[in-house]
């Protein structure tokens, strides 16, 4: 199946501001909600810690997130057409410099709570790992058609929820998110140049 140019999400386009805004207001938000819950709760939270091995290992399960997406992307059309319309929302209205607060604030801020905080806080076991998982899941539901996009995300906390509990190190789901978010908004920027009209530049 080909993706249709011509359909249009049921919800009006954003533009940069308002989505630049909505990263920074709502990465702003989750870490409040992530010093809150530290604040009222007795557990100890996972933290990052500057180890190469655990970079590498980041790294890589970026490039695996990444390669599983793509795949997926174009083996399950419900979920291509969910992505093509969160991605469009998202990175359309973006310059290419913006990518950088793509893959940073919503990889620094999710990681920091729903990894850091919400897995240690609800325990480190496969029920925290669940939960944690289904909740960032949740976090990237726009509407009821997107269920698949959700669906696949939820999978993707989870994975990155096992690295933090086989390492004990936010540091490797940090890496890897903010990885999977850069390469994810550079490759839909190459393959969505802008289109402009005929006979101008």
């Amino acid at each position: 199946m080909v993706d249709r140019p011509h359909q249009q999400p049921e919800f009006e386009s954003l533009t940069r501001t308002q989505i630049l805004i909505a990263m920074g207001v709502t990465a702003v938000l989750l870490l409040f909600v992530a010093k809150i819950w530290q604040h009222f709760d007795s557990f100890t939270p996972l933290v990052i810690t500057w180890r190469l091995n655990h970079v590498l290992w980041g790294i890589g399960l970026g490039l695996g997130i990444t390669a599983a997406s793509t795949i997926l992307y174009y083996l399950w059309p419900q979920y291509r057409l969910s992505a093509s319309i969160y991605l469009q929302l998202v990175i359309k209205p973006l310059y290419w410099s913006d990518l950088i607060w793509l893959g940073l604030l919503p990889g620094l801020s999710e990681e920091l709570l729903f990894r850091g905080v919400m897995l240690p806080a609800v325990g480190l076991s496969w029920v925290g790992l669940i939960l944690s998982s289904l909740c960032f899941g949740i976090l990237h539901l726009n509407s009821l058609q997107q269920w698949p996009y959700v669906v696949w995300v939820s999978v993707i906390g989870f994975l990155l929820g096992y690295s933090a509990l086989s390492t004990g190190n936010l540091l490797v789901p940090v890496i890897a998110h903010v990885i999977t978010n850069l390469i994810t908004g550079i490759s839909w920027k190459i393959t969505h140049p802008p289109q402009h009209p005929l006979g101008k530049t």
